[in-house]
C-alpha cells in the first residue's frame, strides 16, 4: 500500500465481510454538490424576497389603503361631551364586571374609544 492510496481512500473494517473503501473523491463530488445546492437555495430565496418587497412597494403605490371616515350620530353628540361614557353604560359595565369576577374586581376607569 503507498502514501498515494493512504491519502486517496479510507480505508474501514466490515466485521461480516472484506474492508470497505470510501474515495475522496465521492466526498468531494458530495461536498461539491451540497455547495452549490445550497448557494442555489440561497440565490431563490433572496430574490423571492426582494421580489415580495417589489411587490408590496407596488401595491401601496397604485392601490392605496382606502380610508375609513366614521360618522358620528346628531344624537350621542349632542347629550356627550368628549370621551364621556353614558350612566346607563357605565352601570351595565361594573354590574358585569361584579358578576364576571364574583364581587372581587372593581372597574376603575372607562375610556370611550
Amino acid at each position: 500500500m503507498s502514501v498515494f492510496n493512504l491519502a486517496e481512500n479510507f480505508y474501514f473494517e466490515n466485521p461480516s465481510g472484506p474492508p470497505q473503501i470510501y474515495n475522496m473523491e465521492n466526498i468531494q463530488i458530495g461536498l461539491l454538490l451540497m455547495v452549490v445546492g445550497m448557494t442555489t437555495v440561497f440565490a431563490i430565496l433572496l430574490l423571492v424576497i426582494n421580489l415580495s418587497k417589489g411587490l408590496i412597494v407596488l401595491v401601496n403605490k397604485y392601490a392605496p389603503e382606502e380610508v375609513i371616515v366614521k360618522k358620528q350620530s346628531p344624537a350621542s353628540s349632542t347629550t356627550l361631551q368628549g370621551n364621556e361614557v353614558p350612566s346607563t353604560t357605565t352601570a351595565a359595565i361594573v354590574s358585569a364586571i361584579s358578576i364576571l369576577t364574583a364581587g372581587k374586581g372593581k372597574v376603575t376607569k372607562i375610556e370611550k374609544l
